[in-house]
């Protein structure tokens, strides 16, 4: 049995191919878990995690939190995937919805460190005399990063999924939201 922490090395069988992959934790000092096999089986596959179904010794691994010493699963092991890939169209639909995600990361870390120098302010870090010239700074970048959101939501909105693409429109749809609680900040 691989030691705690210790990369698990997997055989993953999927159609008529098979991958080897070395599936490490996420977590420092953490143990492998089936979402950390998961996520490697989609780069390696392209088979999207909420696609994937993952066969060990005949039972279906479901539970993504469990380590994978705790579903058996060591080195040397073999798994089957069943599942199915996102179509080229799909793909380049996820791609854009990936980029624009990046971007709402980006504009919300922008507003955090916005947020971090006007508590600095309210805590008076901060000269009285130049308290009125930073409050007026950092009301022209939340306006700023608000319009950003918004341009993101413009952006998202013109994305046109058929029905089919339902792994994009799940991630659209989680995007708006995401961006959403961001804007409800500023």
């Amino acid at each position: 049995m691989a030691a705690p922490g210790a990369p698990v090395t997997v055989t993953v069988t999927y159609s008529n191919e098979k991958h080897s992959i070395q599936v490490a934790s996420q977590q420092e000092d953490g143990e492998p878990t089936l979402q950390d096999m998961a996520v490697l089986i989609e780069q390696v596959t392209g088979v999207p995690v909420p696609f994937q179904k993952l066969i060990y010794k005949g039972k279906s691994l479901k539970e993504l939190e469990q380590p994978l010493s705790a579903l058996g699963v060591k080195n040397g092991c073999k798994v089957m995937l069943i599942g199915k890939r996102n179509s080229p169209e799909e793909e380049a639909e996820l791609k854009k919805l990936k980029d624009l995600e990046k971007s709402v990361e980006q504009i919300a870390n922008k507003l955090e460190e916005v947020n971090k120098e006007f508590t600095g302010i309210q805590k008076g870090f901060l000269a009285k005399d130049l308290q009125a010239e930073a409050l007026k700074q950092l009301d022209k970048r939340i306006k700023g990063t608000a319009e950003q959101f918004m341009k993101i939501l413009e952006q998202i909105d013109a994305i046109n999924l058929p029905e089919n693409f339902s792994d994009c429109k799940l991630k659209k749809k989680g995007l708006v939201k995401r961006v959403q609680v961001r804007f409800e900040v500023t």
